[in-house]
């Protein structure tokens, strides 16, 4: 564990037993409302794990690189990008699957392409969306995420 980890276990234990003094009660209910939602998404990252170790033993390293890595440029950042935008998963496992694939030769443009269209853009969700917001708004904020997705992307290749 480094140190960051560390010191937000230690800050959360710290904000936990500040809250446990102030109010006994609501902090055992809050405490019961974290382990339900622990307790769901559970199978979901038990499935994700599985499948960054199933992905991990039958794509290589190279062929990683060769796909999304640096000398695939914005062709890889775009294959990223659209698979994002057509996933459906909650940003905290995803943060894990991103080191695995940038620890096995993904590009830095690739992987925060990946994050920023996984987080704001769901396909998946668009009927509702259209639903809710009108056809033209929904695909104006899909369009326009999707376009500052892959300019955060180029941005953070740029930068790091």
């Amino acid at each position: 564990m480094n140190v960051t980890a560390i010191f937000i276990n230690i800050f959360s234990l710290l904000l936990l037993l500040i809250a446990f003094i102030k109010d006994r009660k609501k902090t055992k209910q809050a405490l019961k409302i974290a382990l339900k939602s622990f307790i769901a998404i559970l199978p979901m990252v038990l499935i994700i794990i599985i499948l960054i170790g199933l992905l991990l033993s039958f794509v290589s390293s190279s062929d990683i690189s060769t796909i999304i890595g640096e000398q695939s440029g914005f062709s890889g950042v775009l294959i990223v990008a659209l698979f994002g935008s057509v996933m459906h998963i909650p940003s905290l496992i995803s943060f894990p699957l991103a080191a695995s694939v940038l620890k096995n030769g993904a590009s830095v443009m690739a992987v925060a392409a990946f994050i920023t269209t996984l987080t704001m853009i769901g396909l998946l969700m668009l009927p509702l969306e259209i639903k809710e917001l009108g056809k033209k708004m929904a695909l104006l904020r899909n369009g326009l995420s999707f376009v500052f997705a892959i300019l955060i992307a180029l941005l953070m290749g740029a930068v790091l």
